[in-house]
């Protein structure tokens, strides 16, 4: 089985650069996903779950900081490779080794010593064996991202975001401003958002990927591809079974569901 990849770099030359790289060096990865932006990267991490992701530091929307924080929260994060051009405040973070990174343009000794270090992934007793990757690269078990990565990406991440604008839904000849705080969830179709608040419900042409570039991630938690809630209505998650969990919100009768990859956000105490 050979290991599914995802590159994020806001740079089409060395988006591309690090792809024939790739290709030229490790023929057992499979890359599954191009992304130009760290929007795009997020939601093909939802849509694909890869199991390493080249993640470029600086991206527009979301970062490449912030799209590694997200993944750390799903029941089976990727391995990170932070890649980052020289003179990056991060590099020196990097350089106590809880992550890897590589610097721009990546050459190739230095994305072979990357490799090397890989851990494995799935269980070799079960899978053919990763052809073409370095052996400790081979698939091999599951791991979490370790304590250490996650204190580096908060301490790298800004302290404050900026405040979030009212969003603005269109009702007829009148414009609607809702108050962030005031939504209880967001949640996507293929065309629209619906967006659920304390006085009933308005619907936006803003895609759901889009709107998670400007929500603070430690107040709206997204518990599915196409479900953004606000934390602070949660009042149960209530698993029905071993893969189907849902919520049940303050002040709403409506039960949302959580994904697979998200019900590790609601293990109790």
């Amino acid at each position: 089985m050979k290991l599914s990849t995802l590159i994020a770099d806001d740079e089409e030359g060395p988006r591309e650069q690090l792809r024939a790289a790739l290709s030229r060096l490790a023929p057992g990865l499979e890359i599954v996903a191009q992304c130009a932006n760290g929007v795009d990267a997020w939601d093909d991490c939802l849509a694909l779950e890869p199991q390493l992701c080249f993640l470029d530091i600086r991206m527009p929307g979301l970062s490449g900081l912030e799209v590694a924080q997200r993944m750390a929260q799903l029941a089976e994060p990727p391995q990170v490779v932070f890649v980052t051009a020289y003179g990056d405040h991060a590099l020196s973070a990097f350089d106590a080794g809880a992550v890897d990174y590589l610097l721009k343009p990546v050459e190739d000794h230095r994305l072979e010593q990357c490799l090397q270090r890989l851990p494995t992934r799935l269980n070799p007793a079960q899978t053919p064996s990763g052809q073409g990757l370095p052996p400790s690269a081979q698939p091999g078990p599951q791991a979490a991202l370790p304590a250490a990565t996650l204190e580096l990406l908060r301490q790298l991440l800004p302290a404050h975001r900026p405040a979030m604008r009212p969003i603005q839904a269109s009702q007829g000849r009148e414009v609607q401003l809702i108050a962030p705080e005031d939504v209880l969830f967001f949640q996507s179709d293929s065309r629209y958002t619906r967006v659920v608040h304390r006085d009933g419900e308005a619907w936006i042409r803003t895609a759901l990927k889009e709107l998670l570039a400007d929500l603070d991630p430690q107040l709206f938690w997204q518990v599915h591809r196409s479900v953004v809630v606000n934390s602070r209505f949660i009042t149960t998650a209530t698993r029905l079974d071993e893969n189907t969990m849902q919520l049940s919100l303050r002040g709403h009768t409506e039960k949302l569901p959580v994904s697979r990859q998200f019900q590790g956000l609601f293990k109790g105490q």
